[in-house]
């Protein structure tokens, strides 16, 4: 995979999972059961992306910059 896939992903995985939350976190008032899955996918997807920054440090860059 190439580091501006990785970089796509990550932006998409930790903005995408805390709009998640946000919308958990507003569900859960009415639908505790779906709002609580909610979050905790959400949280997930952040998380996963936090772990590809990380993972994206470690990479070589490809383009000599």
């Amino acid at each position: 995979m190439s580091a501006a896939a990785v970089e796509k992903l990550i932006w998409v995985l930790v903005y995408g999972g805390l709009l998640l939350v946000g919308l958990g976190i507003a569900v859960r008032r009415s639908e505790a059961t779906l709002g609580l899955g909610m979050i905790v996918f959400g949280a997930v997807d952040a998380l996963i992306g936090a772990v590809l920054i990380w993972v994206r440090s470690r990479m070589k860059s490809g383009g000599g910059s």
